[in-house]
């Protein structure tokens, strides 16, 4: 069955995906992180299977975008992008020139799984605080096989996992979807000197 795709987001959040099925038109609107609601009557479970799987990556382009709208300030080595308001994807050579480049200011390493559940959840909260907190760095690395040594490097051994870090330390750790205990961490590591 194919399904042609329409998301829309409002600014409190929910989101209204609209689907194609054998002619007839269908919606689903989801609010917050954990509900999908389908409205349809006539193809039922099939599309709501549908809507579940295609909604977390239709979710993730909403967010990829959001991120590559954003002020960028220039890295002063050149090879690493340092985005300010956005989260940038990081790997094995690109993660510490990133956190060269960042300098003095903080940085919060959000290390994830494409298969992560929880890191799903946490990732439009981590685009708010990263929205919310300007004088912070976000990045993002995905613990994937390509990116296992620097994972391994880093300790990490459930997902998600935040590592802060000041002046290219790590002044801070995370594990867990704990958003208060981030906020936290996030806060005390501004407040260094």
């Amino acid at each position: 069955m194919a399904l042609a795709l329409q998301l829309s987001a409002t600014s409190a959040g929910s989101h209204t995906l609209t689907t194609r099925c054998v002619g007839a038109v269908h919606s689903a609107s989801k609010i917050g992180y954990g509900s999908v609601a389908v409205n349809d009557r006539t193809c039922g479970g099939v599309l709501r299977h549908q809507v579940d799987q295609l909604w977390h990556v239709k979710e993730a382009a909403l967010v990829r975008a959001a991120s590559v709208v954003r002020r960028s300030a220039e890295s002063p080595s050149g090879s690493v992008e340092v985005a300010v308001g956005g989260i940038t994807e990081v790997g094995n050579d690109t993660f510490y020139p990133f956190l060269k480049d960042a300098g003095e200011k903080v940085v919060v390493l959000d290390m994830y799984t494409q298969w992560c559940g929880p890191c799903k959840l946490m990732l439009p909260k981590v685009l708010k605080l990263s929205e919310s907190y300007t004088d912070v760095l976000f990045a993002k690395l995905d613990c994937n096989q390509e990116n296992k040594p620097l994972a391994k490097e880093l300790g990490v051994k459930t997902v998600p996992t935040f590592k802060i870090f000041k002046n290219a330390e790590v002044v801070g750790e995370v594990r867990g979807a704990k958003y208060d205990e981030l906020v936290k961490a996030i806060e005390s590591a501004r407040l260094l000197s």
